[in-house]
């Protein structure tokens, strides 16, 4: 019989995450081994035995035979919290393809050489007469440093070493002495980096309306049942405002009386401040807070703080996911719509499906919340995969905003020629003059390389793809996704317009505008340079909940999930340019943005207003948003996914490609496309590009993509890893970056 060998990672959380060892395995586990699961392993010279994690099996070997040694056995009773997430990093190399190494180093925490911080202190180990007895030798002997330590410990049995050191003039081997006589024992304590600095805030528990109420006991009432088509996967769709975070919590709660911990997933940075907030004031201590900004120290003492039990709630961003809770009862991911979810290095995997996985293999629950769900979660939700709980109305009776959605088309013919509509104008000077606050939201993203006709609202778009081309050096404008190529038009192909030009104004020029029609105002901007800094999200923030200001200008990131009561006003500027992105999720997107713009405004007592401002106000994605009726865009959107074949009624996979050479990885892109299109001809499967990303060229590295579509997302695994093995087999694409994305 051939022999069987197995990969084994035998530390999985040092820096050196990248060294395998090789193992025979016996014939009687060769049937029972499957990656992810943990061995015991001879190691090093002798007989020393330690546990290892497999990653991977097979019937090749690149090392000597007689050089190999048997696995020992299969650990049983390895389930910790630390194998169920290699587990789930084999699960994430399967679904996204990726190597086992990076799905490891996604998965779990590095332990890098990172200065522990402790807390020392000196404690008496003698009791009453014993401890006097020593001090009377100490004070006969004439040792007057130990006799002044130890009437202090007399005094008091367990001292702080800085006051032993510092206060007491007690040198280090002086207790060092006394420690080998058994008089005293130094005890050294580890003292965990707590990155959440609040105030301890009133006990924040509101009353739940009937909706909410609703939703969280049948959530609850599930708890334990096995039987149920959507395993614990529940959807909250709530219009914006509807209290979705006070749900969260009493599930959260629930979790917490049964001994469980929660993980509680946020798209930004910038909503960890309110977020943090809200759950501290109902929890206290046992919420903390992990992302990119913290310290490399205060990363790694958040998981060992949940690995310990000092913590049973943690708030952050996607790696927030992988926190190593030993007993997991619910993921909570708020805006679970965000493409922040989506991770864009390898593995490219996706929090939401992620978290699915995580939580079946620990029988855990999934609440996903958004005013705005992604089609492929409401899609899954209507197919009965995942059950749905609907919030209709605002949480304390607010009501919805007034909303006026404002031509610039036609403010450019009659003589406006600002980045302000006359309506946004006036209103904002009736709002400052009722001392209420003004939210202005620039809206940016996808617009880079757009062509727009700022006279009819025409958009250049590729004749294949039915995405906007985008504008690229020497005039010519390029798809994305298909390479279709044409030369940039110099007026508008549907008025004849000159006004064919992409919006050059970005939040600061805003700013400027705004300070010079209002110099009254206090003004904040909130975009990539003003956060730049660590802390700055909540410092622009709790100033503007502060009212230290009166207008806060920014992109995407002011516009999720952020309550401030006395925002009466939301100004959206240049509404649709994201709708002519190079995606085909742009109208999603746009929709997306667009109503949870307009979900900031009159979140108090006050009814809010917002301007949407437009070139393109027919289009139904902007009505659809002004009317925050996300069941009429969703049926609008899903019948043009159905005719394109895209998620969620098709399967696509993106294959990113990346080098310092732009001739060479042309070259390796050409010559991956003929290879795919060898497979799709037996699946009848599809192939598009390959073709420029959407940013072609990042600090001298140029970057490919080419698109693998078909029905049926398990046609396009079986592509991926044919994929995967002729770029393994050739050596030409060594230079190449290459990562799968599965869209």
């Amino acid at each position: 019989m051939q022999d069987c060998y197995a990969d084994i990672i035998v530390n999985i959380s040092s820096e050196k995450l990248d060294h395998v060892f090789q193992y025979r395995i016996p014939e009687e586990m060769r049937d029972k081994l499957q990656p992810g699961m943990v061995v015991r392993v001879p190691f090093g010279k002798g007989s020393r035995m330690i546990q290892g994690y497999c990653i991977g099996t097979g019937n090749r070997t690149d090392f000597e035979e007689d050089r190999l040694k048997d696995i020992s056995a299969i650990v049983t009773d390895g389930l910790g919290e630390e194998a169920r997430l290699v587990r789930l990093a084999m699960w994430m190399k399967e679904r996204y393809g990726s190597t086992a190494i990076a799905a490891l180093k996604t998965v779990i925490p590095v332990r890098r050489k990172i200065k522990s911080r402790e807390k020392k202190t000196v404690r008496l180990l003698l009791s009453g007469e014993d401890a006097q007895e020593q001090l009377r030798i100490y004070t006969k002997k004439h040792q007057t440093a130990r006799k002044r330590l130890m009437e202090a410990l007399i005094d008091e049995p367990e001292l702080p070493w800085d006051l032993v050191s510092e206060k007491l003039n007690i040198t280090g081997s002086v207790v060092k002495t006394m420690q080998e006589a058994g008089v005293l024992e130094m005890r050294r304590t580890a003292v965990y980096r707590n990155p959440v600095r609040l105030q301890e805030g009133k006990d924040h528990h509101v009353a739940l309306n009937a909706e909410q109420q609703e939703a969280a006991d049948a959530m609850i009432g599930d708890w334990d049942r096995d039987d149920t088509p959507y395993h614990r996967r529940y959807l909250l769709h709530g219009v914006t405002g509807s209290g979705k975070t006070e749900v969260y919590m009493k599930i959260i709660a629930y979790a917490q009386a049964r001994g469980q911990q929660a993980i509680v997933l946020i798209p930004e940075i910038a909503l960890t401040y309110q977020t943090l907030l809200r759950f501290f004031r109902r929890f206290g201590d046992q919420v903390s807070v992990i992302n990119s900004r913290l310290s490399a120290g205060e990363r790694y003492d958040q998981f060992e703080r949940a690995r310990n039990g000092d913590i049973s709630i943690m708030i952050g961003p996607r790696s927030a996911l992988f926190t190593p809770f030993p007993n997991l009862g619910v993921i909570v991911i708020d805006e679970e719509h965000e493409p922040a979810y989506i991770s864009e290095t390898s593995p490219r995997y996706h929090a939401v499906e992620t978290a699915f996985e995580r939580a079946s293999m620990e029988n855990a629950a999934v609440v996903l919340g958004s005013a705005t769900p992604s089609l492929e979660t409401y899609y899954s939700a209507r197919q009965g995969e995942i059950r749905l709980f609907t919030l209709n109305r605002r949480a304390g009776g607010a009501a919805m905003p007034r909303t006026q959605i404002v031509d610039m088309r036609r403010e450019l013919r009659e003589g406006n020629k600002s980045v302000f509509s006359r309506a946004l104008t006036d209103a904002m000077q009736e709002t400052l003059l009722r001392r209420e606050q003004i939210m202005l939201f620039l809206n940016r993203r996808g617009y880079a390389g757009i062509l727009s006709c700022r006279s009819c609202g025409h958009v250049i778009k590729c004749p294949h793809c039915s995405v906007a081309l985008s504008l690229h050096g020497h005039g010519k404008m390029v798809c994305h996704y298909c390479g279709y190529t044409a030369p940039a038009p110099s007026v508008c192909p549907q008025c004849g317009s000159s006004w064919l030009k992409p919006l050059r104004a970005g939040t600061e020029q805003i700013e400027q505008e705004v300070k010079k029609m209002f110099p009254e105002a206090r003004v904040l901007r909130m975009d990539l340079d003003t956060t730049r800094q660590k802390d700055a999200h909540a410092a622009i923030l709790s100033a503007f909940s502060g009212h230290e200001a009166d207008i806060l200008i920014g992109t995407q990131m002011i516009v999720k999930g952020h309550d401030f009561p006395d925002v009466t006003l939301m100004g959206i500027l240049a509404a649709d340019l994201s709708l002519n992105a190079p995606d085909y999720r742009a109208a999603e997107r746009t929709f997306q943005l667009l109503t949870q713009a307009a979900g900031r405004s009159g979140r108090g007592r006050s009814q809010g207003q917002v301007v949407i401002q437009t070139y393109d106000p027919d289009n139904y994605v902007i009505h659809a948003a002004a009317r925050q009726d996300y069941a009429y865009f969703y049926e609008k959107e899903i019948d043009f996914r159905r005719l394109g074949g895209y998620p969620p009624c098709g399967a696509m996979y993106a294959i990113h490609m990346s080098g310092p050479d732009e001739k060479y990885l042309e070259k390796a892109s050409g010559y991956l496309q003929k290879f795919a299109l060898r497979l799709a001809a037996a699946s009848h499967a599809q192939v598009l590009g390959p073709a420029d990303e959407p940013v072609a060229k990042i600090q001298d590295i140029y970057r490919r993509v080419l698109y693998i579509r078909h029905d049926d997302l398990r046609v396009l695994s079986r592509m991926r890893r044919g994929i995967e093995q002729y770029i393994d087999i050739n050596e030409g694409f060594r230079t190449i970056g290459i990562t799968f994305e599965k869209c």
